[in-house]
C-alpha cells in the first residue's frame, strides 16, 4: 500500500466529504471455530465475547498475563461457533503463536487465513452507498457483517473501519481483490494511501499498535478500560483490574498544538511524558497528537509544551475525538 496516490491532504479530505477505498491487505486474518471457539476466545480477549450476536463485530484487545498489550483486534461472528479476527500486520504472527498455544486447552481450530483474504476499506459519507450500488443486498449495520457479492464478488462485509466516517470493509479472495477495487473507483471513491490512513485515524483518536499501544502499556493508561470486562477472566485480566481500582502513573491524551510545529512519535513533554502520534490535521489545519503524560496532569483543558527538535511547542489536551463529523 503505498504512502499516497494524489496527495495526504488531498486523498484526507476525499474521505471526510465524499469516499475513499483504502487496500488493507496487509492487515492478517485468524479462523477460529468448534465446539469451544466462544469459550476460547472469552478467555484470550479482553471484551465479552457472549455479547458479539451471530453477525456482529467487537473490538477487544489482546494481552499478556500482566496486562501489556499485545495487539488490538476486531473479531467478526459468523456463525455459532465460528469467528474471524483481523490482527494488524506487524504482529499477525505473534498473535497467531499467541493463540495457538492457548487453544491446546480447548476443543476448537486456530487456522492463519492471512494468505485467502485481502481486505479492503471504503470509507466516507458517501462510501455506503456506493458499495451499496455494488451489492446484491442491503450492507450490514455499523459493527455487523454478513456475506455479499460485490462487484459480483462474494466476500465478507463489514460495518467497521479506521477513519472516523461510516463506510465497510471487505474481506475477499486475493484473486478477486483487483477488479472489485477497479470498481469501486470507477463508482467514485478516491485511491487513499496510508499517509491519509494515519491522519484521519488521528484526528478520530484512534489507537496505532507500535505508537499508542505496546507490551510496555496496560489498556487502563491507555484509555481502553471501556473494551476490557474482567469479570470475563481473560488473561490479563487481574493486572487490568488492579491499574483501573489503583491508577496509572500516565495517561493517554489527544492534544492540539497551539500555533506551529508538528510533534511527533517520541518527542518528550516538558516535564515528563512522550508524544506517541503526531501529525498536521488537514481537517484542523494545525499539529495533532497522542502522548501519555502524568496522570494529575491529563485532564481536558490542561496546557503542555512538547520539545519539538528542540524547540518548546505549547499544546492543549483536548478531548476525544479532535474532529467531529460537522465541524
Amino acid at each position: 500500500m503505498p504512502i499516497q496516490y494524489a496527495g495526504i491532504r488531498e486523498e484526507h479530505v476525499r474521505v471526510r466529504r465524499d469516499a475513499g477505498v483504502f487496500d488493507v491487505s496487509h492487515m492478517g486474518q485468524v479462523e477460529t471455530r468448534g465446539p469451544d471457539a466462544q469459550a476460547f476466545l472469552q478467555r484470550m480477549l479482553s471484551n465479552d465475547v457472549r455479547r458479539i450476536p451471530e453477525g456482529g463485530a467487537q473490538y477487544s484487545l489482546l494481552c499478556r498475563d500482566d496486562g501489556g498489550v499485545l495487539d488490538d483486534l476486531f473479531t467478526y461472528r459468523l456463525a455459532d461457533c465460528h469467528y474471524v479476527t483481523v490482527t494488524n500486520a506487524a504482529n499477525h504472527d505473534k498473535d497467531l503463536a499467541w493463540l495457538s498455544q492457548h487453544a491446546e486447552a480447548f476443543n476448537v481450530d486456530v487456522v492463519d487465513r492471512c494468505d485467502e483474504y485481502a481486505m479492503l476499506a471504503v470509507q466516507g459519507p458517501r462510501a455506503r452507498a456506493l458499495v451499496q450500488s455494488l451489492s446484491d443486498g442491503a450492507l450490514p449495520l455499523r459493527m455487523h457483517c454478513c456475506q455479499r457479492n460485490i462487484a459480483g464478488v462474494p466476500m465478507l462485509v463489514c460495518g467497521t473501519g479506521y477513519t472516523g466516517e461510516d463506510g465497510v470493509e471487505l474481506l475477499l479472495d486475493p484473486g478477486s481483490a483487483p477488479g472489485v477495487w477497479d470498481a469501486i473507483v470507477v463508482a467514485g471513491a478516491a485511491p487513499v494511501g496510508l499517509g491519509a490512513r494515519d491522519t484521519l485515524r488521528l484526528e478520530a483518536c484512534f489507537h496505532l499498535y507500535g505508537n499508542d499501544l505496546s507490551e510496555d502499556r496496560g489498556p487502563i493508561e491507555a484509555g481502553l478500560g471501556w473494551c476490557c470486562k474482567e469479570a470475563t477472566g481473560f488473561i490479563g485480566s487481574e493486572a487490568v483490574a488492579a491499574a483501573r481500582r489503583n491508577g496509572t502513573a500516565e495517561k493517554l491524551v489527544p492534544f492540539a498544538i497551539d500555533g506551529p510545529g508538528i510533534a511527533r512519535q517520541g518527542n518528550a513533554l516538558v516535564g515528563g511524558g512522550e508524544v506517541t502520534s503526531g501529525s498536521f490535521s488537514p481537517c484542523l489545519e494545525r499539529g495533532i497528537g497522542m502522548a501519555y503524560v502524568r496522570s494529575g496532569s491529563a485532564d481536558v483543558g490542561t496546557r503542555i509544551e512538547i520539545d519539538v527538535r528542540g524547540t518548546v511547542r505549547p499544546a492543549l489536551i483536548e478531548s476525544k475525538p479532535l474532529y467531529r463529523k460537522g465541524s
